[in-house]
């Protein structure tokens, strides 16, 4: 593969690669770093790239285990933050602000209490606006576990926010 082919290929997967590097590591300045780092371990295999099937696949896998790598190196605990604020329509009284932001503390409180797999598809799927295909290849689990995890995360902050609000 030479270099126009690289950028042709590998360049408008940026976006999503930072993406879930992001997700994965909870930093701006983490997912930058390790999203240059797959690009240049690309680019040294460069010459083996030829035999893969699905570039954006391999490229997600690669960016799941540089940003495992870097958390276990690290030492770091899963603390993948979802957005301080969620986003809801402009115009809002100083009232609303107050009480969407006391509303996502409450979530982000009810999502740490799910168990990491759970947190992290919840987080990919609902503050990252991954589809669930980007989140089996950031996460290596099947279209089936994925989905599962989902549902049963959806269903426990359900559960988690109906008692704590008593509806």
């Amino acid at each position: 593969m030479n270099a126009s082919e690289f950028k042709q290929q590998l360049l408008p997967l940026n976006a999503k690669l930072y993406q879930v590097a992001r997700l994965l590591l909870g930093n701006d300045n983490d997912a930058s770093d390790v999203v240059q780092d797959v690009y240049l371990k690309l680019w040294k295999q460069r010459d083996k790239l030829s035999d893969v099937d699905n570039m954006q696949a391999y490229c997600m896998a690669v960016v799941r285990n540089m940003c495992l790598d870097r958390k276990r190196a690290a030492h770091l605990d899963v603390v993948e933050q979802p957005p301080d604020e969620l986003q809801l329509a402009g115009g809002e009284e100083p009232t609303q602000v107050i009480e969407r932001k006391q509303t996502a503390q409450l979530i982000k409180r009810c999502i740490a209490q799910l168990p990491a797999q759970q947190q992290q598809v919840v987080r990919m799927r609902e503050f990252g606006g991954c589809t669930m295909r980007e989140i089996e290849q950031a996460t290596g689990l099947s279209a089936v576990n994925a989905r599962v995890m989902l549902s049963r995360a959806r269903k426990s902050l359900r559960n988690q926010l109906q008692s704590i609000l008593k509806l």
